[in-house]
């Protein structure tokens, strides 16, 4: 396997730029929160209805410590926190990230929280484990109801910086046999939901030991998810 080269990080002025607004989402009622202001952080949303969204529960640190050590960007200190869709953190988070194998169920109060929230600029990045895609779906139609989830064309922005995949998203593990596909929810031109289907970066990110995937796998898994963090941080 060749070693990775490390990419070019974030200008110093297109860095200040993203972190300025990484607590953009914003909502009315509750003013800006201040810790951890001027760093990046990714929460892992808590959901109802019996999923298992606790899984991959080292892939968030892995992939901070990736966009910190490849990219230069300031990472938030301590584990990737929890939150629900009702914590007065949640407006802290530029990302979420959401995974599982089961049902997917948010309250009316939750469904009308993650719209104010991604209407105020968050990103949502859901990664199907097998078996979530279903019930993500229909609670996304609750969610923005005006917004369909498309398949992103392999020409997308997300795949092509700072690491090429012109093919589109990598096979980490095999589910149903098909191949990997990514979808995207859009409001206002921007990409605001982003579902990965049929690959399992999760489970690529996670320490190594816990799958047998080789190297090249998580190598492949990590730039991926790079990828992801940051086009959610410079949108």
């Amino acid at each position: 396997m060749r070693l990775p080269r490390p990419i070019r990080p974030l200008t110093a002025v297109a860095l200040a730029c993203a972190l300025a607004g990484v607590f953009a989402p914003a909502e009315a009622s509750a003013a800006p929160a201040e810790p951890g202001r001027g760093r990046f952080g990714i929460a892992r949303l808590k959901y109802g209805g019996g999923g298992d969204w606790y899984g991959n529960e080292t892939s968030l640190g892995n992939l901070l410590a990736g966009v910190r050590e490849r990219a230069g960007v300031p990472i938030a200190a301590g584990d990737a926190p929890v939150v629900t869709p009702t914590d007065d953190e949640l407006f802290n988070y530029p990302m979420l990230f959401m995974s599982g194998h089961g049902n997917v169920k948010f309250t009316s109060a939750e469904v009308e929280r993650l719209r104010r929230w991604l209407e105020g600029g968050g990103f949502l990045w859901c990664d199907d484990d097998f078996g979530i895609a279903d019930s993500f779906r229909r609670e996304m139609k609750r969610i923005l109801p005006e917004s369909e989830l498309v398949e992103l064309p392999w020409s997308h922005p997300i795949f092509r910086s700072p690491y090429a995949f012109p093919r589109g998203l990598p096979k980490i593990h095999e589910h149903d046999g098909g191949p990997p596909k990514a979808f995207g929810a859009f409001r206002d031109g921007r990409l605001c939901v982003l579902f990965t289907f049929d690959t399992d970066l999760g489970d690529g990110l996670e320490d190594v030991g816990v799958h047998d995937d080789p190297p090249q796998k998580r190598e492949d898994a990590l730039r991926m998810a790079v990828n992801i963090a940051l086009y959610a941080l410079t949108q």
